[in-house]
């Protein structure tokens, strides 16, 4: 039995606590009043329920092409440096989960990976719902392999096999992609007006077809309004924000960093910025999912997009708390209980009631945050394998203690 004690923050209140946790089993046996004694040191830290980020790409497929990158050994390693204890891979493969037999033979190779993995399967043209009950995502615009629409009839014409699952959607409209791809800069090439208007049809689209519908990193503030107005007539959306837009603006870019910077959708400016954190303290975006791609140096410097999140994560929701004002509640919600209730439908029955409530029954997986110990990131510090980080020269104002996956603790 492993037993944490200290402050125990939820999406829904705040004590002083301790927790039991089922050795054999991984799963929360009892929450109780502290006595003294713990197994853990939690003292002047935060105890959250287990960290979750429902959008990474951890590269690794049946192909084994793009290992050198990722692969879930070295994506699990990131996460725990991160205080994340189960993650949700993309489908952007080289050999795309897209059909039953391509699903299984990818999540074969999750069972290295200490934390929970969870696959979403492709969708793309021609593809067919999978016999199994999956989430799916769907890439509106051009990204890695060849999952990706060119127009929005394309697009409908995939998304109406797919009615009622649950569907992602990378929101940028193809057509105006291609209108702008002779711009000057990468920002140019992909703006705002390309997001909002895949706002609009992917709302649309689930809306039509009663999907369970999620919009990835969203960048810009002016379809919020959008996804709120959907909301309030009983569609069933939720929305990602990413680290790096909350963080970082185009106001920020230079000659020397603009590569590293570099991801879709860009960055946006100031006010699109400071929107997104209003909007994340105001309880209007569900989940900080990093969008974590972890491409090689080499491959940055002609001008991949994508940077690498995992790492840092449990430090950036420090940054939120400490720099931004956002509650330690409300971290709890989109860092822990949302996540958890994504993945929820989806995990193997010995996950008991999931991830992201400190309860009995539930996974015994948690972060412990030091709001008091800075980390300074560094090449040197991070666990991924592409072993860089856009945060790289910054001190972020709190670090991750330990990460508990199942009853057993990792130090950070």
């Amino acid at each position: 039995m492993l037993r944490v004690e200290g402050r125990i923050v939820q999406h829904d209140g705040e004590f002083d606590g301790a927790i039991e946790i089922n050795s054999e089993t991984g799963l929360i046996e009892r929450v109780g009043p502290m006595e003294g004694r713990s197994d853990v040191d939690a003292g002047g830290c935060l105890i959250f329920p287990g960290f979750g980020d429902v959008h990474i790409h951890a590269r690794e497929d049946a192909s084994g092409t793009q290992v050198y990158k990722e692969d879930f050994f070295s994506v699990s390693d990131a996460a725990l440096h991160g205080g994340v204890v189960q993650v949700a891979d993309m489908p952007n493969n080289v050999v795309a989960p897209v059909d039953d037999a391509r699903y299984a033979a990818k999540e074969l190779l999750t069972h290295k990976s200490v934390v929970q993995v969870t696959l979403y399967a492709g969708i793309g043209p021609g593809t067919s719902p999978l016999m199994r009950h999956v989430p799916y995502k769907a890439f509106m615009g051009p990204s890695v392999g060849d999952l990706f629409f060119t127009s929005q009839a394309q697009l409908e014409e995939a998304i109406a096999k797919y009615r009622g699952r649950n569907v992602s959607f990378h929101c940028e409209d193809p057509e105006i992609l291609e209108a702008n791809k002779g711009a000057a800069t990468h920002e140019l090439k992909r703006p705002a007006e390309a997001e909002i208007s895949a706002t609009a049809f992917a709302l649309y689209l689930i809306e039509k077809y009663e999907l369970v519908g999620k919009l990835c990193h969203y960048s810009t503030r002016g379809g919020l309004q959008k996804i709120l107005a959907a909301r309030a007539r009983g569609v069933k959306v939720t929305c990602e924000v990413t680290p790096h837009h909350l963080f970082f603006d185009d106001s920020m870019i230079t000659e020397e960093n603009r590569l590293w910077l570099q991801m879709n959708p860009p960055l946006r400016g100031p006010e699109d910025r400071t929107a997104l954190i209003a909007a994340l303290k105001n309880g209007d975006l569900d989940y900080i999912a990093t969008d974590h791609a972890p491409h090689t140096h080499a491959e940055k410097l002609k001008g991949a997009s994508g940077v690498p999140h995992l790492d840092t994560y449990g430090a950036f929701a420090a940054w939120l708390m400490v720099e931004q004002g956002v509650s330690a509640q409300t971290v709890a919600r989109v860092c822990s209980y949302n996540p958890g209730l994504f993945v929820r439908e989806f995990l193997p029955r010995e996950s008991g009631k999931g991830f992201g409530r400190i309860e009995a029954g539930y996974s015994g997986s948690l972060t412990i945050l030091d709001l008091n110990k800075p980390y300074v990131v560094t090449r040197e510090s991070v666990k991924t394998k592409c072993a860089w980080s856009p945060f790289e020269g910054y001190t972020l104002p709190g670090s991750v203690r330990w990460t508990v996956v199942k009853g057993k603790v990792y130090s950070a």
